[in-house]
């Protein structure tokens, strides 16, 4: 199901823990990657690198790099998102160390969003060893893996999870 409502992706993404295996067309996965590609970042630096893993092996070396989502493993694709260190305290000093997870979250929820259109399960994955996995993509030292986007279709029934109400945390100021 494709679906050009963002809303409507928004409110229908949820986490989820299964997939079926099914692959995904690599058109489709490089619709992904440009959805994250076009987030915001600060002064347009766009502090990231993306590692798109399919093959199986090195699904399996990730899953067994994380704490407890061994899932991951099944997913027909899983995307490392990595942040390029130091690329943002070059511009802004200090206070780009906070920007650059702020832009990695925006690529990533951009993905995840349009995944979401294109009637995928995704799940965020942030628990994993940091080391292990930068040695089993064999990145340089100047990336740093921050993420993995585990994408694929689910059989699992995808129900968004409550969430709080806005009178508990919105402040409006008039």
């Amino acid at each position: 199901m494709l679906t050009k409502d963002v809303i409507a992706a928004i409110e229908q993404r949820c986490s989820v823990h299964s997939f079926t295996g099914e692959p995904i067309p690599e058109a489709t996965v490089g619709r992904l990657v440009e959805a994250a590609l076009r987030a915001p970042s600060a002064g347009n630096l766009q502090p990231w690198k993306l590692v798109v893993v399919f093959k199986d092996e090195v699904k399996r070396d990730l899953a067994g790099a994380c704490e407890r989502e061994s899932f991951i493993a099944d997913a027909p694709v899983n995307i490392v998102v990595c942040l390029e260190k130091g690329k943002s305290e070059q511009v802004y000093g200090p206070e780009g160390q906070v920007y650059q997870y702020q832009d990695i979250g925006a690529a990533i929820e951009n993905m995840l969003l349009a995944a979401t259109g294109y009637g995928y399960g995704t799940c965020w994955v942030a628990a994993f060893q940091e080391d292990k996995v930068s040695q089993i993509l064999q990145l340089g030292g100047d990336l740093r893996p921050v993420a993995i986007v585990a994408v694929g279709n689910t059989d699992e029934k995808q129900e968004p999870v409550a969430r709080r109400n806005a009178e508990d945390v919105v402040r409006i100021i008039h």
